[in-house]
């Protein structure tokens, strides 16, 4: 009985703490998170996170690549990345806390670049766009959803090269960055130009992501992952 109201107490002066506090142990539990672990051996895939992402974008390729194949084995390692080791919110209101900050990425062999709603930001965060030039030249694939294909552009690594981005986007797009072949976003929702994928973004990130992983598979494997999904059911 003792316990209990001890316990009981000390959830109340919690409570009751104010914000310095709070925000001290926020920073705490961030100091205090273990660096995920990798399977070797297998291809990993890096989401890019940051303030106000679409979850969708997110949520899609993580949902993909971390399924299993039918024997229950792993075939890919799937990680968050972002500038800071902190908690970021979506859009939609999801946290994450990214895995590794940007400074401390593993080798990977897809970078996956989301969107916001106020893309312009990270167009002119240069360190997302330093980020993600030198992550194009040692990754096998760069893929971006929605205004994602912003970033791409700001980071005049697919120059040239046939991209889409969300539906009414593709004008704007192709205005800021000329050197793109921006594709009719009304009747093409997802691209592929050599290494890079893009989508329309939401819902279709699935898409998208599914071609990605039955090119680094097989159309057996995307199948499956379809199934586990129930997206076969749609």
């Amino acid at each position: 009985m003792r316990r209990t109201i001890l316990f009981f107490l000390m959830i109340s002066l919690i409570g009751c703490s104010p914000k310095k506090e709070k925000d001290t142990q926020s920073i705490n539990q961030t100091r205090n998170m273990k660096t995920k672990q990798l399977i070797q051996g297998i291809p990993t895939i890096g989401v890019l996170i940051f303030d106000g992402f679409l979850t969708n974008e997110v949520i899609a390729p993580i949902d993909v690549f971390a399924k299993p194949d039918k024997e229950g084995t792993p075939l890919f390692n799937v990680v968050t990345l972002a500038k800071e080791q902190r908690a970021y919110k979506s859009e939609e209101g999801l946290v994450v806390f990214p895995d590794f900050k940007l400074e401390e990425t593993p080798n990977l062999n897809v970078l996956v670049i989301p969107s916001s709603y106020h893309p312009d930001v990270q167009e002119k965060d240069t360190t997302l766009i330093t980020f993600i030039q030198e992550q194009n030249q040692t990754t096998e694939y760069i893929a971006s959803h929605c205004a994602g294909a912003f970033l791409v552009g700001a980071s005049g690594i697919a120059d040239q090269k046939e991209i889409v981005t969300y539906v009414t986007g593709g004008e704007m797009l192709q205005k800021a960055y000329p050197q793109l072949q921006v594709l009719d976003d009304r009747t093409i929702s997802v691209a592929r130009d050599g290494k890079f994928f893009s989508s329309n973004g939401g819902l279709v990130s699935y898409t998208s992501s599914l071609d990605l992983l039955e090119k680094m598979t097989s159309v057996v494997h995307r199948k499956y992952v379809e199934e586990v999904l129930l997206l076969d059911r749609l």
